[in-house]
Parts: C-alpha cells; structure tokens; sequence
C-alpha cells in the first residue's frame, strides 16, 4: 500500500512531480516541505515517480539515462555531478520518428552514444570501470535523448530536483546497432546535431566523462549502491555531446556520430 503522501515527504515529492507533469505545468521547485534534503532522498523520490509512471502505461523500464556527463551539460543546468534516470519501454523509438509538439510541454533533445547491454551487470561483478565493463556491451549506436524540463528556469535546478524529477527524461530515438564497436575509438568519435540541415553543435565521445563507458560504469555503480542493476537488454544513454537545443513544430533534428550512423525527429 503506497505511503499517505500527507505524512511521507517521499511520497508526497514523487506524487507532485507526477502530476505537475501530467497537467503540463511550467517546471518549478518542489515545496519546501518536499524537497529532498539531499541526494540519497532525491533516488528515493525518483525510485516512487517511476512506479506512478509504469502504473499509468508507460510501460516497464527498459533503460537508463546518464545527465550531465559532459562540461557543456553541468554548465547549462548548474550541477556538477552525474545524474540517472529511467527510460521506459514506451518511450523507446527506432531509427527515425514523427511525435507531436504537444505531447511535450518543452521539448529538448540531446545527441549521444548509446549502449545496449549484452548481461547484466550485478553487485557481485562489480565495481565497475571503463575495462571490465566493455564485456558488457552488445552494441553502440547513435541516439537522441528526449527531455521535457517543463521549461523551468535553470537558476532554480539542484541536483536533488533534476534526480527527483527522474532527470527529465521523455524518451530516446535509437539508430542501428552496431555490433562490432570494439573496432572503434569511442572517445575519438565525432558526432553532430543538426537542426533543419544546419549543425548546431559538435562533440566527440570523450566528451562524456572522457569516454562513453566510464558514465555507464558509473551507472552500473550507482544502481548497485541503491540496490539494484543494469539488466541485459537494457539501454543506456551515456550523455548527451552537445549541449540541449529546443524544438518547434516541424523541426527536423538529427544526431549523426561517425562510426555508428544516425537517428532523427522531426516534431509534428
């Protein structure tokens, strides 16, 4: 039975969250007697606000996000630590994809390497670190990562607010997998966003944590300490290369990384 959120902060912040997103409000901090005091609380609300979204068709988790691995990123929201969250199964799309504007209220996408796990990765393997994990990865392909920040004004983001709100994630585009990535210098790999033909922004690999595998070891890590695991099949995206850009109506974006192909949105 779920927590009378009246008297359980925990379940008081998740509930809010879920549905100051639901009714598509402007993003704001939680109340002040339920905001989490630090970071440990803000996974406990997280771990809550997944549930009410699996609980309301989202479908199970099938992946992970990692936020903020890159100087631009910790830059543009004020954090300066590694952040996760969860992608669901429903929000998962191949290739090249048509979504609406208005299913979003701000929507935000990123360009980034992806991960699909070939095992899961246990307390008992790890910790885990940018060698030992590599026998993990089945495949890498270029992604997108979807956000919706509700349009809040960074200045009022921390880390226990971004972790709470399960760091924004709104889903991921995914391109072809590539299974013979290990011929690649991850680090090395240039990759570009383009708006409406144009590019917009640059990075390489490296620019997430110096290299793609260290934010999924972290990760993998991270789950660990709160209990539980990355699982095979499980997606991971490892960071976003270029800073977040803002879409309108019929914008067409694309994420281009060399090596590991493309994956496009256009917003309808």
């Amino acid at each position: 039975m779920a927590s009378n959120p009246d008297s359980d902060p925990i379940e008081g912040a998740a509930r809010h969250l879920f549905a100051e997103a639901r009714a598509g409000h402007k993003g704001a901090p939680l109340p002040s007697a339920l905001a989490p005091p630090d970071v440990a609380t803000a996974y406990l609300v997280q771990d809550r606000l997944q549930a009410l979204w699996i609980e309301a068709g989202a479908g199970p988790v099938a992946g992970w996000k990692v936020a903020l691995t890159s100087k631009v990123m910790q830059e543009l929201v004020g954090v300066a630590q590694p952040c996760e969250g969860a992608i669901f199964a429903n929000r998962i799309h191949p290739g090249a994809v048509s979504l609406p504007y208005g299913d979003f209220v701000n929507i935000g996408v990123e360009s980034e390497i992806a991960v699909r796990l070939a095992h899961d990765l246990p307390l008992s393997g790890g910790p885990y670190d940018r060698d030992n994990i590599r026998g993990a990865v089945a495949a890498c392909m270029a992604a997108i990562e979807i956000v919706d920040d509700r349009a809040i004004d960074y200045k009022l983001i921390d880390a226990q607010l971004l972790i709470a709100d399960n760091s924004f994630n709104a889903g991921c585009i995914l391109g072809p997998e590539v299974s013979d990535w290990r011929d690649l210098d991850l680090a090395a790999l240039a990759g570009r966003m383009l708006i409406n033909g144009q590019v917009v922004g640059k990075g390489v690999g490296g620019d997430a944590l110096g290299h793609p595998l260290v934010p999924l070891a972290w990760l993998a890590n991270n789950l660990n300490q709160r209990g539980t695991m990355l699982h095979a099949g499980d997606v991971v995206m490892t960071g976003s290369i270029v800073a977040t850009k803002w879409l309108q109506p019929g914008d067409h974006m694309v994420t281009e990384v060399d090596g590991l192909g493309q994956a496009s949105l256009t917003v309808t």
